[in-house]
């Protein structure tokens, strides 16, 4: 069953506006990168010259734009489901079902999570930096990626009582 059926609204509250924010800076990052790819083809036809970096800075901006939207597809339950087995099992069983899933979810974005800031650090004390013209540190865009993970594995730890409690 779906966050957003009919009867209930939206999951509101603390953690719902976490992951609705992280969406909207997502979905910044992403227009940022389609406006830098606009503007520096529009140079390149026009002046041959493009926006210096333009790879760079769009393959960063829509790689951080992705995980924006982590959260947010595990908060609204939009994530693929297969339940061509479970369709006849009772609701609370299939509810149940749904709630171990999501500690899987929650298992594995908390360790993704775990094992980018890891990840994060060692590129900012490596000073590593994008190959290209800009060279530019991109710590800080694996440390954005692992507090997403992390935000997604708070949202399908949050659904988890929720389901058990027949809340779906």
């Amino acid at each position: 069953m779906s966050a957003d059926s009919p009867g209930t609204g939206p999951p509101s509250g603390p953690v719902p506006l976490l992951a609705r924010a992280l969406a909207f800076l997502g979905g910044a990052s992403l227009l940022v990168a389609a406006c830098v790819t606009t503007v520096s083809v529009l140079l390149r036809w026009t002046t041959s010259q493009p926006i210096r970096g333009d790879f760079e800075i769009v393959s960063i901006a829509a790689g951080v734009g992705v995980f924006g939207f982590l959260a947010y597809g595990t908060l609204m339950r939009t994530n693929i489901l297969v339940d061509s087995f479970t369709t006849w099992l009772p609701r609370r069983l299939n509810a149940a079902i749904d709630a171990f899933w999501l500690l899987v979810w929650a298992a594995v974005t908390l360790w993704l999570a775990e094992r980018m800031t890891l990840g994060a650090l060692d590129t900012l004390r490596s000073g590593t930096r994008t190959i290209g013209l800009l060279a530019l540190p991109f710590w800080w865009a694996i440390a954005i990626g692992a507090m997403c993970f992390a935000a997604a594995g708070l949202m399908a730890l949050w659904w988890v009582p929720r389901l058990l409690r027949g809340r779906s």
